[in-house]
């Protein structure tokens, strides 16, 4: 079996482009894949809170209330605020797109960094925990759980390249199931609560005098219950990926996941602090509720699968949201352009492979520990979630649209909270977050590099004034071009000197990029034919090689040779070369065997 039957059975067959109308999702399944990260986090959002009251002693467990309430009001502020956000950027790209366009490209390039770390954390972190989760289940898995998480991460890895709406569909059901689970448990335990089965003595009543309480431990706390609000941005970034109208579904699932959170949160943290639920290291809170509501039945044993499930497949967020945001990024210049590529699947498969890639590394280097890595993914959320405010609000007065006030006012709201929440993550938990200060300004200096490549080989390419050289009688020659640059330009002059036949071949994806194509060319070099290949599967080989096997072909028959020209610009830097596609050594790769043709590069070396 050859590697492409291989990948064919794996991920699927190639989609036509034409076909990307049918991979966009609708809000059932939106809600699925883009919520999970959201939503898993309500299984230990309660805990977080109660494991540092749980310092000072079972009467600050009432305490869980009002730092509960707190997050609700930060839930809010966050919700209306992403509403808004995504009604003015439509096209995606969250906190990135927000920060560079109202408060300049280092602030958008710290969103966009924090974030895309904070998704390769999401991955690792959710599927460690959903590991622990089985091997808990099955103790004897114990010594396998960093095997264990690679291969579930290489599973959702491969999902997701066969297509948005094929890992949809199959995610959609464990992400449903838990949600109906928990408002089983929540529902049969408000009962009980309200039937007055459950004695108030379990639990401290609220307002109890805590003796050696402190506004810090208070904070610490609020900080730590504020995990369950990671992946609320997930949808801002994915706008792209709903049917049209897409800003209106997006807007409509994002205050669907909002209120399913704010039920599900202020729903356990309400029972676990009426049931009197203590934090164990072997027992989860939620699985504390559920035997305390249900006893070890069929129920609790859904519970749990549940709950196993989707904290595995909170993962699923950060491969619907961290390739689009490097497509942000890499059209921008600042990450490698290979980012922009649709795979076969019409997915940014470089993106969820890079992802996929980046979450085994770190859970083989953490040996499936990653708890000590959850304050830093806090405070990758926190970071954007304060500079996507901050730029809405000078967005809103800048530009002074009707009803910019409220407007204003609901991310001023949201600034004030989440910039408290930073300060407070910053302050309580900074021995496990300092690291946040070295690698975050690497990856800015990283992007800027990147950038800067990119700038000074646009400069070397650019063209400047026409071009002419007389023809030189020789074969037929093939030159195929990606656009109008110097390379191109010297390339055609040494087709010339070589043939008196020249035709330049482009290969585009659309029609559109193919009417443009065709409009420059005529108005660079109208001497030179162009012909303007279009491939429905984004293929740059495969109809090239079509179309020199039928120039091959008719020069034979008039007793011709044809030489194809493959244009290459040589970097000065060798790490340079990741960041451009090897399309050309490709082409020579599958050319080179052909008997009756010759093959040539022409390099037009970089100075920079």
């Amino acid at each position: 079996m050859n590697r492409s039957v291989v990948k064919r059975v794996v991920i699927g067959k190639p989609l036509k482009t034409r076909e990307l109308g049918d991979q966009k999702i609708n809000k059932l399944k939106a809600l699925a894949i883009l919520s999970s990260d959201a939503l898993s986090s309500v299984a230990y959002g309660t805990e977080q809170i109660l494991i540092v009251l749980a310092g000072i002693g079972f009467l600050a467990y009432w305490y869980s209330i009002p730092i509960a309430v707190g997050i609700l009001v930060l839930l809010t502020a966050l919700i209306l605020s992403y509403r808004q956000i995504i009604y003015a950027y439509p096209k995606g790209g969250g906190a990135y797109i927000v920060s560079k366009k109202n408060l300049g490209e280092n602030a958008g390039l710290i969103a966009g960094g924090s974030l895309l770390v904070d998704y390769i954390l999401t991955v690792a972190v959710s599927i460690s925990a959903g590991t622990d989760a089985i091997t808990s289940a099955f103790p004897g898995l114990h010594g396998y759980n960093v095997p264990i998480a690679c291969l579930l991460v290489l599973f959702i890895t491969i999902l997701n390249l066969r297509g948005i709406t094929e890992s949809a569909s199959v995610l959609a059901y464990p992400v449903y199931l838990f949600v109906l689970a928990l408002i089983i448990l929540l529902g049969k335990g408000l009962w009980d609560v309200l039937n007055g089965q459950v004695p108030e003595s379990l639990h401290t009543p609220i307002g109890t005098a805590v003796p050696g309480i402190s506004l810090f431990l208070l904070l610490k706390a609020f900080s730590s219950g504020c995990s369950a609000l990671t992946g609320v941005e997930a949808i801002s970034n994915a706008v792209p990926s709903f049917k049209e109208p897409s800003a209106k579904n997006a807007v409509r699932t994002l205050t669907m996941m909002g209120i399913i959170l704010a039920v599900l949160f202020s729903g356990i943290t309400f029972l676990a602090f009426w049931y009197g639920i203590s934090p164990k290291a072997e027992e989860t809170v939620v699985s504390q509720i559920a035997s305390t509501v249900f006893g070890r039945n069929f129920f609790y044993y859904f519970i749990q699968v549940t709950t196993a499930l989707i904290l595995v497949l909170a993962a699923n967020t950060g491969f619907a949201a961290f390739p689009l945001l490097a497509v942000n990024l890499a059209t921008d210049k600042y990450m490698p352009r290979i980012f922009t590529i649709r795979g076969d699947r019409l997915g940014y498969s470089n993106g969820i492979v890079t992802l996929g890639a980046a979450s085994i590394l770190l859970i083989i280097l953490f040996e499936g520990h990653t708890e000590m890595l959850i304050p830093l993914y806090a405070v990758g959320v926190f970071i954007p979630f304060t500079l996507s405010q901050s730029g809405m609000i000078r967005k809103w007065a800048k530009e002074k649209p009707s009803g910019w006030q409220l407007k204003l006012s609901v991310n001023l709201v949201g600034a004030l909270i989440t910039f408290t929440v930073l300060i407070i993550l910053f302050t309580t938990k900074f021995p496990q977050v300092w690291p946040v200060f070295v690698f975050l300004p690497i990856i800015v200096i990283i992007f800027h590099k990147i950038n800067a490549h990119y700038n000074d080989v646009a400069n070397q390419l650019r063209i400047e004034g026409a071009y002419r050289r007389e023809k030189l009688k020789g074969n037929i020659v093939i030159l195929p071009v990606a656009g109008i640059t110097k390379v191109v330009e010297n390339s055609l002059a040494y087709a010339e000197t070589v043939g008196d036949t020249v035709i330049a071949v482009y290969v585009a994806f659309d029609r559109e990029s193919e009417k443009k194509m065709e409009e420059k060319w005529n108005a660079y070099r109208p001497d030179i034919r162009l012909v303007t290949l279009h491939s429905q599967y984004r293929s740059l080989i495969r109809p090239l090689r079509r179309f020199i096997d039928v120039i091959e072909e008719k020069g034979e028959e008039h007793r011709n040779s044809v030489t194809v020209i493959v244009p290459q610009f040589i970097t000065k830097k060798s790490w340079h070369n990741i960041l451009h596609n090897q399309s050309s050594l490709l082409l020579k790769a599958h050319l080179l065997y052909r008997r009756n043709v010759i093959v040539t590069t022409v390099p037009y070396h970089l100075k920079k």
